[in-house]
């Protein structure tokens, strides 16, 4: 498992490594990737160490035909029965009636 008790560079460096591999196996070298990525080499070379920015890996997997992969890797999150609960009772119960000032006018129809 990628996560068992590593710290987050660990983790990281786990992802660059594998990074690189999706690369390698799509036969495409650093440059070419930066360039469908519209990334210099460098960026990617840094990805494949662990260190990037989430835009920068984002446009990596799409050079790499790989943003399938990010369904699982960061899955859509539900709310849960508490928080939904919490944001329904913010929710308005009634309308207010119309507040008159002492300056207005009633309208006439």
């Amino acid at each position: 498992m990628i996560t068992e008790n590593k710290s987050p560079a660990a983790i990281a460096e786990t992802l660059g490594e594998r990074l690189k591999q999706a690369r390698l196996n799509h036969d495409m070298t650093q440059a070419e990737v930066a360039a469908l990525a519209g990334l210099s080499r460098k960026v990617v070379l840094n990805a494949e160490k662990g260190k990037i920015q989430l835009e920068g890996l984002v446009a990596i997997m799409m050079a790499l035909d790989m943003t399938a992969q990010l369904e699982h890797f960061l899955p859509p999150q539900t709310i849960s029965p508490l928080q939904l609960s919490k944001l329904q009772s913010k929710q308005r119960q009634r309308a207010s009636g119309q507040r008159k000032t002492k300056d207005e006018e009633p309208l006439e129809w």
